[in-house]
């Protein structure tokens, strides 16, 4: 038997269980499966005349409306001046723009594998074809176009790779078809699975595999990218798509959801849902309906900003209707445990999804206590807001959805007295006039602040218990209650997925046991960044079940109330905020949590909040390494963790290190203005998505070539079929020469479509070679 079930069983006595053996304990080294979900930005670019999204607001009834109505006078000249202002944009870049090309560019295979997607196969139901597939198809000039999603045309430009390759080898051919459900996106950004499950037999973390298979598929998707270009005349007609990483919604985007109206929106940006599901249409109306209710959701939060005394008067500005925050990106990593796994399925000791249920809730709220480590450190969203967007109603965003009303106010206060928004000794916030606020601002010099990871807070990461429902007391259907009662309450709807930064995976869902990690934003660096993360993310599993399994830690010691839930998600929105403090009650009902504080070294009661101890971000980081380094001491022996450990210490100590600090040296570049409140929100944040689609998309992409390069050159000349596969498959005699050949170019796209090809089968290759080793260990 793997695990004590008897344990698992019962956690209300367990004071005296004793620790279970390492070796055997969930997400120990060598028990561990990963997979990772990339969300990425998609991009066009190319004048206003030749790309989809310009082409379509121009030709869209809404645009024609508004230029009648303004023309009558009755609708105000701003909106129709705001609309052409981003249709004559100079910069000729269009964030989540679609493409158009001529259908006759689509190989045979290709244009079967659409006309597949555009069917609705829902089983027990008669196929038939989608009522809204005329959007995606058009006629111009006497012949069928396709309009698309980027996300989509990768899907598209791996099935035309195949299609245009008649002699293809059938293993090559085959993975391609596997990996075609690899990609998909249900919001608004291509989402990447990925191509395999990594898995180890061996006693370490799995964090380089982890990153590898990552920087890889970013890789492998720039490529079909980069062939759709060429392949589906997009250069010829002026379009040039792009993927990468960046994790805001785009400044312009969120210009234009500002202007239009939340249906059209809508139409322009929510994913029509073409890959993935068996009803992509029914897919695409769910996607509808989460962005209604997100931005009605942010609606109700102003009313819990008055109740909270944050908000004290009538004047207020309204957040806009076309919530923009489904456009942000992330990146979630799914660990699993092949010892759960293995007892679930084989009902080992009669451990049963109740057992799976109880302790996973209670890992997760140890683990959620540790999420600061995290936050700016190893992944990181850097972002400038300027005084006049300090409105409460619109920076708080979703956070009073999150946060209990005391917590709420804590972190507003802190948040303004960050932001230095004082003159003569008085705090103000603004006045709602964008005009009058800019002229304050200018005269009093209120610069606003700049935060490490503005993503956690613009996005729902983690909904609020309530007095009645907690998602994680341990017992099965929480989730659902909570999701009712929120429903009730008009902050969510329970139709849609539940917003957790760390989530259960259960067996009986998803055919393995672990967790999704939700809470990383962007990583500058696979190999520095992402690989330390995902061991760090393992290493804290590993420990929080040793205290589950232990006995060490029980429900009781961190209630499930949402004062006590508030107070421990607390220090990881303040850490994502860039607060230097957080606040927990001198008589805190959370034993886990008083303990870990007993290792903080600059507690002190607050001056400010009677009753309150203002507990230092840096000091809290350090207390929560100490105390795990002296509770999780045999999981760091096992894991050999003290490199680990000591390299995290270092970051925490050393600013330059960290991620947010490194993006946002990258993002200010050579610019005369060394520091993000020297330049104006708008300018930063720019300059900002400048970065991500141009220097940090070239060095991710140096990085996964590189990585490349190394298996090419270690390949075992043992491994015969494989390569027989390069020389017949891909037709490289010398694959390290090519490689070395295409080296300086292919950061820069710059690649022939023939050698695109042949780097796009080399990865084939490999991939296929991946995923057989990864099958051979699983459990």
């Amino acid at each position: 038997m793997a695990v004590r079930c008897d344990v698992l069983l019962d956690l209300s006595d367990q004071r005296n269980a004793g620790n279970p053996s390492l070796d055997v304990l969930p997400f120990s080294p060598g028990d561990v499966t990963a997979g990772s979900e990339d969300e990425l930005q998609a991009v066009v670019i190319g004048s206003s005349e030749k790309c989809d999204l310009p082409i379509t607001i121009r030709n869209s009834r809404f645009f024609r409306n508004i230029a009648r109505r303004s023309a009558s006078g009755e609708a105000p000249q701003r909106t129709l001046n705001d609309l052409q202002s981003f249709l004559n944009d100079s910069r000729e870049v269009w964030e989540n723009s679609w493409v158009r090309f001529p259908a006759r560019r689509l190989s045979a295979r290709a244009l079967e594998t659409f006309h597949e997607d555009i069917m609705s196969d829902v089983p027990g139901q008669s196929a038939r074809r989608r009522t809204d597939s005329a959007k995606f198809i058009f006629a111009n000039e006497g012949e069928d176009w396709l309009r698309i999603p980027v996300s989509y045309v990768l899907k598209l430009a791996l099935a035309d790779l195949v299609g245009t390759q008649p002699y293809m080898p059938e293993v090559m051919q085959g993975q391609a078809d596997r990996l075609l459900r690899h990609f998909s996106n249900d919001n608004t950004s291509p989402e990447i699975t990925s191509f395999h499950i990594v898995s180890t037999a061996e006693a370490k973390a799995v964090g380089q595999q982890v990153a590898r298979e990552s920087a890889r598929r970013f890789l492998f998707a720039s490529l079909l990218m980069s062939r759709a270009n060429h392949q589906f005349g997009l250069l010829e007609s002026g379009q040039r798509a792009m993927v990468y990483h960046a994790p805001h919604p785009p400044i312009r985007q969120t210009d234009l959801s500002s202007c239009i109206s939340d249906s059209f929106y809508r139409e322009l940006f929510m994913s029509p849902c073409l890959s993935g599901w068996d009803d992509g249409e029914a897919k695409c109306d769910y996607m509808h309906l989460c962005h209604q209710v997100l931005s009605r959701s942010q609606l109700n939060g102003v009313a819990k900003l008055r109740e909270a005394g944050i908000i004290t008067n009538d004047l207020i500005v309204l957040p806009g209707l076309s919530n923009v925050s489904l456009a942000n990106n992330g990146m979630h990593v799914s660990l699993g445990s092949k010892t759960l796994t293995r007892t679930l399925r084989e009902h080992d000791g009669g451990f049963g999804p109740e057992g799976e249920k109880r302790c996973g809730d209670l890992a997760i709220k140890i683990f959620e206590h540790f999420l600061p480590l995290f936050v700016g450190t190893y992944s990181a969203a850097p972002y400038r807001i300027d005084f006049a967007q300090f409105h409460p109603e619109k920076l708080l965003s979703f956070l009073p959805h999150e946060l209990d009303f005391t917590h709420l106010r804590l972190m507003w206060r802190e948040w303004k007295e960050k932001a230095k928004l004082r003159i003569f000794g008085k705090v103000v916030t603004p006045y709602g006039p964008e005009r009058l606020d800019n002229f304050v601002a200018g005269v009093f010099r209120l610069r606003g602040d700049f935060v490490p990871d503005y993503r956690l807070l613009s996005y729902p990461v983690a909904w609020l218990s309530t007095d009645h429902s907690s998602a994680l007391d341990g017992r099965p259907g929480n989730i659902s209650q909570l999701a009712l009662e929120l429903d009730e309450q008009g902050v969510l709807d329970r139709r849609l997925s539940f917003y957790m930064p760390l989530r259960l995976r259960e067996f009986g869902q998803m055919g393995f046991s672990g967790f999704e990690a939700r809470y990383y934003s962007l990583f500058p660096d696979y190999r520095r960044d992402m690989a330390p993360a995902v061991d760090l993310q393992q290493l804290l599993l590993a420990v929080s079940f040793q205290l589950v399994l232990g006995g060490v830690i029980t429900p009781a010691d961190i209630p499930d109330d949402p004062t006590a839930e508030s107070e421990r998600r607390q220090p990881f929105f303040f850490a994502a905020a860039g607060l230097p403090a957080f606040y927990v009650h001198k008589k805190s009902s959370n034993a886990f949590l008083r303990t870990v504080l007993t290792h903080c070294n600059n507690i002190r009661p607050s001056r400010r909040h009677p009753g309150y101890l203002r507990v230092p971000i840096a000091d809290y980081r350090e207390a929560l390494l100490s105390w795990m380094c002296r509770e999780g001491k045999e999981a760091l022996e096992s894991f050999d963790g003290e490199p680990l450990v000591a390299e995290l210490r270092e970051r925490l100590r050393s600013k330059h290190l960290r991620a947010n600090e490194r993006i946002t040296k990258g993002i200010l570049g050579e610019s005369r203005h060394i520091k993000p409140l020297q330049h104006t929100a708008r300018e930063f944040n720019l300059q900002a998505e400048n970065y991500y689609r141009n220097q940090l998309r070239r060095e991710q992409l140096r990085e996964a070539f590189q990585d490349l390069r190394e298996d090419v050159a270690s390949l075992p000349s043992a491994e015969k079929g494989v390569h027989r596969l390069i020389r017949h498959g891909v037709r490289l005699q010398d694959p390290v020469r090519f490689l070395r050949t295409i080296q300086e170019r292919v950061p820069d796209d710059d690649l022939s479509p023939q050698e695109i090809t042949s780097l796009l089968n080399l990865l084939l290759v490999l991939i296929a070679r991946d995923e057989q080793r990864s099958r051979e260990l699983l459990p």
